[in-house]
């Protein structure tokens, strides 16, 4: 058992009758009354999203993990599936599991949580960023830079991402992958 205090981005726990996964988090001391915890949780069945706040000191039921390197090898089209790169097994996960699909490419090292009590897989971890190709986005028009304009560009994974206008294709651009957005363009 662990308590509010414990809570942290990733811990996953036991809440309503599922395993879900923290994934944003806030501490709040109001001026008046007891503090709380504000969190955001992703159940890793279901992938459902959802909003709970627990009161400071409420007893949490933590589910125990391991994390494991896998290698991302391909989507059939329901499952994605990975190969373990210590042991060489194989496991498949739906798209549930996975925070942003769409931006792993074949060959990427994830990170994969396993529950150490059923050897189930919950969820896979992508790195911070990942560089991907532009494969498609139109020429940007001179002298249109005054702001911050961007334009829809796709990566070689078929994600559409907004870069700024200078980005042109098949250049590799490094995107954050815990929003989805651009950080910078690699030379």
């Amino acid at each position: 058992m662990a308590s509010t205090s414990d809570i942290r981005n990733g811990l996953c726990i036991r809440y309503n009758h599922d395993i879900y996964k923290i994934i944003e988090f806030l501490h709040v001391k109001p001026g008046k009354g007891p503090a709380f915890v504000r969190t955001k949780l992703k159940s890793v069945t279901t992938g459902k999203v959802i909003d709970n706040t627990f009161s400071a000191g409420h007893k949490i039921d933590d589910v125990r993990v391991e994390t494991h390197k896998f290698q991302y090898l391909y989507n059939d089209g329901e499952y994605y599936h990975f190969m373990n790169e210590s042991d060489y097994t194989q496991i498949q996960l739906t798209e549930n599991a996975l925070d942003r699909p769409e931006l792993m490419k074949e060959g990427e090292i994830v990170t994969v949580l396993i529950n150490t009590e059923d050897n189930m897989p919950l969820s896979v971890d992508m790195p911070a960023s990942v560089i991907l190709e532009v494969t498609h986005t139109e020429p940007g028009v001179k002298g249109n830079t005054a702001t911050n304009a961007t334009k829809p560009a796709t990566v070689e994974t078929g994600a559409t991402v907004n870069v700024p206008l200078f980005i042109n294709e098949g250049d590799k651009i490094k995107i954050e992958t815990e929003k989805g957005t651009y950080k910078e363009r690699i030379k």
